[in-house]
């Protein structure tokens, strides 16, 4: 074992030898079990640099985390150094200019706190402590896409420390190859975000928040349920988003929770959804005409502090037939040997989404109807490889039927995935790649290769 002089590091570091390292390893995702060699806490630029620095150095990997909440946990890692990038999380807003400036480290809740006090909403994700950089990176699910576009669409400006310790500013103007990239191709692959300013959206005090549960549903009902969410979306409103999924819950039983946003009074909410209601006296609505900060807030509430699962996610561009959605239902009628819960999820795209072209930026699904995630979630380890098969096993069919994956819903069983990621955009940015990283500093378990996934080094 190689005894590392940790010299030249800045920041707070934890090594294997620090009292906290322990809990400092953890991923959000508590199936993710990586021993990474030292933990670095930056707090300024020049830590990031001197981490760079050392790593490059020793000879030793860089992997990048913000929020931990890499699926597949591709934030850390055994041996490798974790640039961490956390206590970097200054918000600074410009109303008179309509901008708002974030470190690297700040996370969906600081965010939504700070801007919602002053009235904005913003297309963050639905989740606290997914860190917004990572999100925005991999082009920016959320309840808001459809009103406001994904949150790479609404930023403006992106700064990183490139793999010789250098700053780098990135805009339409200015290194704009790279501008283009940042907008999808997923976090870790050209840098370590420091910064990055997104415009300001015009003010909305009020939305309605949505939560329904057709708790205990049984198969017809559910499927009945599945035809009106498709048949909603073919003409819905842009101010409204939502995600479906189909559960089956050791505590709840088998159902189906909508969950969304409209921007708009409770009673438009309940003209543009009223045909759920009519379904099963099973359904429990709750509609909330609050303010968007706490539509946000109540919505990440409803998130654990971890858990453990595995999960993937999917682009859907076809209609489904009556059988077709009967198979995706009965995906879940049955959970893993130890799982607590299993879901196929459908979120919901289109609206401000589409109005950019699948080319303009990174992010190339851009006219899918919905991204349908999978997962199971369990409690106990030795259920862990139950589980993962289960999904493994599940893939199958929901590969058959969807197209391309969402690099922010990462499944590490994926053959191609530069191809299922950015589809037409590989090309590009594997030359993208080639300018701003040629030695493959910043590399990692499904990250961008170099040429035909050769690397330089």
């Amino acid at each position: 074992m190689i005894d590392f002089d940790y010299r030249g590091l800045t920041g707070d570091i934890i090594t294997k030898e620090e009292f906290s390292y322990e809990e400092e390893r953890k991923a959000w995702n508590r199936a993710i079990e990586k021993y990474p060699l030292a933990i670095v806490y930056c707090h300024t630029n020049d830590d990031i640099i001197n981490a760079i620095i050392w790593a490059k150095l020793h000879s030793v990997e860089i992997r990048i985390r913000s929020g931990r909440h890499h699926y597949e946990g591709y934030s850390t890692g055994n041996d490798v150094l974790v640039i961490d990038i956390s206590k970097m999380n200054a918000i600074s807003v410009d109303e008179e200019i309509g901008i708002v400036k974030i470190q690297g480290g700040v996370r969906n809740r600081e965010l939504y706190e700070v801007l919602g006090e002053l009235g904005y909403p913003f297309p963050g994700g639905g989740c606290p402590t997914v860190g917004v950089s990572g999100l925005t990176l991999g082009g920016g699910w959320g309840y808001s896409n459809r009103l406001l576009g994904l949150a790479s669409d609404n930023l403006l400006e992106i700064e990183l420390i490139d793999y010789k310790g250098e700053r780098i500013v990135a805009t339409d103007k200015s290194n704009t190859d790279l501008f283009w990239a940042l907008r999808g191709a997923g976090g870790g692959n050209f840098g370590v975000v420091t910064s990055m300013i997104f415009k300001l959206p015009e003010k909305i005090k009020m939305a309605t928040l949505i939560d329904i549960d057709y708790i205990g549903a049984d198969d017809h009902e559910i499927l009945d349920i599945f035809e009106i969410w498709t048949h909603l979306y073919m003409n819905l409103d842009k101010r409204v988003n939502l995600k479906m999924g189909i559960y089956n819950s050791e505590i709840k039983g088998r159902g189906v929770r909508i969950t969304g946003i409209v921007y708009g009074s409770r009673e438009e909410a309940e003209v543009i959804l009223g045909d759920f209601k009519n379904i099963s006296k099973k359904g429990v609505f709750d509609f909330n005409y609050i303010s968007v900060l706490d539509v946000n807030r109540r919505i990440q509430d409803g998130h654990p502090p971890y858990e453990k699962y595995k999960s993937a996610g999917r682009f859907v561009y076809k209609d489904y037939s009556r059988s077709e959605m009967k198979k995706i239902i009965e995906l879940v009628e049955e959970r893993a040997k130890g799982a607590v819960y299993a879901a196929v999820s459908l979120y919901g795209l289109g609206g401000a989404i589409m109005e950019k072209d699948k080319n303009d930026t990174a992010f190339y699904y851009r006219d899918a109807k919905f991204i349908m995630g999978f997962q199971s979630v369990w409690e106990e380890a030795e259920y862990a490889p139950m589980n993962i098969e289960w999904v493994k096993e599940k893939l199958k069919y929901i590969n058959s039927i969807t197209t391309g994956s969402y690099i922010n819903f990462p499944c590490e069983d994926i053959d191609e995935y530069e191809k299922e990621y950015y589809g037409e955009n590989l090309e590009k940015l594997r030359e993208v790649k080639l300018k701003y990283d040629p030695y493959e500093v910043f590399k990692f378990p499904q990250g961008i290769r170099i040429g035909n996934g050769q690397n330089l080094n």
